[in-house]
């Protein structure tokens, strides 16, 4: 009988301890336990760029900006900051 109160203690000690670790990693997770959230990056456009607008994509950040040129949309990809696609409005 002793051991099986032993037998139920430790399980439960178990049950308790996993609990917590798997509380502890979906809060690492979810809450991007790996830092904060902010990122910067050049979009490397010439002389004279405006940035007129920011939406968000399904896939992305796309950036509305009215160079000496003309106007374009500036897909950029979140994860690394870096320019994945252009947009030139019809003529």
């Amino acid at each position: 009988m002793r051991a099986l109160k032993i037998l139920v203690v430790v399980m439960g000690v178990l049950i308790v301890g996993g609990t917590l670790a798997l509380v502890m990693i979906l809060v690492q997770r979810v809450g991007g336990g790996s830092g904060s959230g902010r990122w910067e990056t050049a979009l490397e456009q010439p002389e004279g760029t405006r940035i007129t607008g920011i939406a968000a994509t399904e896939s992305g950040i796309g950036v509305l900006v009215t160079r000496p040129d003309g106007e374009r949309v500036l897909l950029v990809e979140p994860k690394r900051g870096r320019v994945v696609g252009e947009i030139r409005p019809g003529r």
